[in-house]
């Protein structure tokens, strides 16, 4: 059994990798520093966003990054407005790259 990373470890080590690979990215929203979920926005700067969150896959028992919307800009910050408004602890992240980058499926950030 592994040991969970804590939410703030998780968000601090991703936009340090970010960083390492020159991809502009910031936390718009904090959320519980222990046990908050994350969401990560990516913002291709072209008035288009994705949006990723993590999913537990039952069948193969891990936990996956997957697009859960992909839509107009606006539609995805409404969203994240909903989801924050229903879950105060969530974390935000947006990523802005115009090469859709978001290092999620690289090893390690499964979470």
């Amino acid at each position: 059994m592994s040991a969970r990373l804590t939410a703030d470890f998780w968000v601090h080590a991703y936009l340090a990798r970010l960083r390492l690979a020159d991809i502009p990215a910031y936390v718009i929203a904090r959320g519980d520093a222990t046990a908050g979920a994350v969401l990560v926005k990516l913002n291709p700067l072209d008035g288009s966003a994705v949006l990723y969150q993590r999913q537990f896959d039952l069948m193969a028992d891990t936990r996956r990054w997957e697009a859960v919307e992909d839509a107009p800009e606006s539609d995805v910050d409404a969203r994240i407005a909903r989801e924050r408004a229903r879950d105060p602890d969530l974390w935000v992240i947006e990523i802005e790259d115009r090469q859709r980058r978001s290092l999620l499926d690289e090893p390690g950030f499964e979470g």
